[in-house]
């Protein structure tokens, strides 16, 4: 059976992109981050919104196109994130 990814897994895979995959100094287009992540356009638009709403993430208007990289607030979030995970798979348990 296939195991579904959280929100909280998805989150962190957009911010993970947004700090390590990115060639562009301007950040990330959303097809980029549709294609990295593996989720729909529709999903992909609240979880952005919700991301630069909470200043995890810097959204720029780029040659017409929104582009987002991660902020400050995103990579301290994503540093407690990924050690919180490491933490629990030490006790064999999934987030």
């Amino acid at each position: 059976m296939a195991e579904y990814r959280t929100q909280l897994k998805i989150i962190g895979d957009i911010l993970s992109t947004t700090r390590d995959d990115l060639k562009d100094e301007d950040g990330a287009t959303v097809t980029y981050l549709i294609r990295k992540a593996n989720i729909s356009h529709s999903r992909i638009s609240t979880i952005l919104k919700t991301l630069v709403s909470q200043g995890l993430l810097e959204q720029a208007d780029s040659q017409g196109s929104n582009k987002y990289k991660i902020s400050q607030s995103g990579r301290e979030f994503l540093q407690a994130y990924n050690s919180f995970t490491q933490f629990t798979n030490n006790f064999g348990l999934n987030i």
